[in-house]
């Protein structure tokens, strides 16, 4: 079993940054391939960044890409999602995940946190 815990979230203008942080307890964090995902109002679920097991391969969203990074911490146990030029498009609640195997855009991921709700205002 893996516990994830996510802090970061807020309110913010447009333009602004966040930085969100996922803290996992359990098992042995590098085992796991970790992914950040979010669910705006009336939308389903959709994959926005994913890192491999030591960091070396990540993958993004194209809605995200160059404006998000996705990083992790193996020795504190936390992965990170850093967002920068927010969009009010961006509202959403970003919930982490992890699984065993692979990388992937699918919510095929065996652990999932509560959530950490991110507002962007115009």
């Amino acid at each position: 079993q893996v516990q994830l815990v996510e802090s970061g979230g807020g309110l913010v203008q447009a333009g602004d940054s966040l930085r969100l942080s996922c803290a996992a307890s359990g098992r042995t964090f590098s085992n796991y391939y970790m992914a950040w995902f979010r669910q705006a109002p009336g939308k389903e679920r959709e994959f926005v960044a994913a890192i491999s097991r030591y960091g070396g391969t990540v993958d993004y969203a194209d809605s995200v890409k160059g404006r998000f990074t996705i990083s992790r911490d193996n020795a504190e146990n936390t992965v990170n999602l850093q967002m920068n030029s927010l969009k009010p498009e961006d509202t959403a609640v970003y919930t982490c995940a992890a699984r065993v195997g692979s990388m992937s855009r699918e919510r095929l991921y065996s652990y999932w946190g509560q959530g950490t709700q991110v507002s962007v205002s115009s």
